[in-house]
């Protein structure tokens, strides 16, 4: 089977990366659509060397590695990479136009961060995703979460999102066509998430939040610029070299489309974009409500929830066979470059920092709406405040936001559904 690879930008050459060292497909057809350099000499420079993760030969085979690229035909596009036939196509930028079903492409991983609305239909003049399936192609994937643009339109029933050890087994080969593999920082939450999840269940979870301390992307600039025309976020024109910037991420309204349980649960989630090429963190804070009375009926303020439960709990996921290895759990003092290609990580969590609190949280029963005669009678007459014990939990977990993490995990998915697509 073949894939087919739009865009060679960050997410589009790891994945290039991973594809021709795992060699699980005959051929990968990579569209850049349009030239590069004066060459494909020039093409092959760009997939070889990496300013982050080194050269691809090192990264293939260590220090006993040579150039692994070979056997480039300018007229043909074509090149080998690590013994796979790679085919570089530069003429088209809207997927209608690529070429996908005279190359023999049925798959198509789309890295270009360009076309998110699954909504939009394949003659977009602009172009769209539904364009590779017009193009040939029979399954999609997005490198990023979907935004639907347009007022009121509804997820297209054949459109999907789906994570790696969380919900792929949700992917319905006979109806999703277009699946998003969501986004890098999405993807570490979810599998900080779930385990809370599968422990103490939606209703025992009051509220969340989470911060992404995240790495610089190309969506920022080099130095200082003017903002384009209707520009709302200035902060992404300033420069990313010298700044710690604010900024704004999606993983929150994301996260309920592979947990659905999230959705009963109030999340707030914030991004604040850091000087470092890759490598990032989640801090996740998480309210907790659970059984705080002993064997005698009487309340247990130590803490039925304490850092040592939350440890074990991730320490359990870590070994869970439906997460296949994809979290991982640590004691180690971590650094964000230590997390750089960190093999298949999805999250690394940090356990010699996992936090807990456990307090009362006192409610005036006169200020709560709805409150029923019946509930107040068994509260008793005299009863105006309720004392709830709430633990709150500060949980870690590190992600490398390319290769390591993110690419890797859309690259198990990509495999995942080219063979139910056989």
């Amino acid at each position: 089977m073949k894939l087919g690879l739009n865009g060679l930008g960050r997410i589009g050459k790891l994945s290039l990366w991973h594809h021709v060292a795992r060699k699980h497909f005959s051929e990968i057809v990579v569209n850049v659509g349009r030239g590069v350099g004066t060459g494909l000499e020039h093409v092959a420079q760009v997939i070889e060397k990496d300013s982050t993760f080194g050269h691809l030969s090192q990264y293939l085979h260590g220090c006993h590695g040579g150039r692994v690229i070979e056997q480039l035909d300018e007229a043909s596009g074509s090149m080998v990479i690590n013994g796979i036939p790679v085919r570089i196509l530069r003429q088209h930028r809207n997927p209608a136009e690529i070429r996908w079903r005279d190359h023999g492409v049925r798959l198509v991983a789309d890295c270009t961060g360009a076309f998110l609305d699954p909504s939009l239909p394949a003659e977009q003049a602009t172009g769209s995703l539904r364009g590779h399936l017009a193009a040939g192609a029979e399954k999609v994937l997005l490198s990023a979460p979907f935004k639907i643009k347009g007022s009121g339109v509804s997820m297209p029933k054949d459109a999907m999102t789906a994570i790696m050890g969380i919900n792929h087994d949700d992917i319905d080969p006979e109806n999703h066509n277009i699946i998003s593999a969501a986004s890098c920082t999405t993807t570490c939450l979810a599998f900080l998430v779930k385990p809370l999840l599968n422990h103490f269940t939606a209703d025992k979870i009051l509220s969340a939040s989470m911060v992404t301390v995240h790495a610089a992307t190309s969506s920022q600039t080099v130095l200082d610029s003017v903002p384009a025309t209707n520009a709302k976020d200035l902060r992404k024109t300033r420069s990313v070299m010298n700044n710690v910037i604010l900024t704004t991420t999606g993983a929150a309204k994301a996260l309920s489309l592979v947990i659905p349980e999230m959705s009963k649960i109030g999340f707030m989630a914030e991004s604040v974009r850091v000087p470092v090429s890759t490598g990032s963190l989640i801090i996740l804070t998480v309210n907790l409500q659970a059984d705080y009375l002993d064997a005698n009926g009487n309340s247990d303020m130590e803490g039925a929830i304490n850092r040592q439960v939350i440890n074990r709990i991730y320490q359990e996921a870590a070994q869970d066979p439906d997460m296949g290895g994809r979290l991982v759990y640590s004691e180690e003092q971590n650094v964000s470059s230590d997390m750089i290609g960190f093999p298949r990580a999805a999250a690394v969590v940090e356990a010699l920092e996992t936090h807990t609190r456990t307090a009362y949280s006192v409610f005036d029963l006169d200020r709560i709406p709805g409150l029923s005669q019946e509930a107040r009678d068994i509260l008793g007459p005299h009863a105006h405040l309720l004392q709830v014990p709430v633990t709150q939990a500060v949980i870690y977990g590190w992600y490398d936001n390319e290769l390591g993490s993110y690419a890797n995990m859309l690259g198990d998915l990509t495999v995942q559904v080219a063979g139910r697509m056989l």
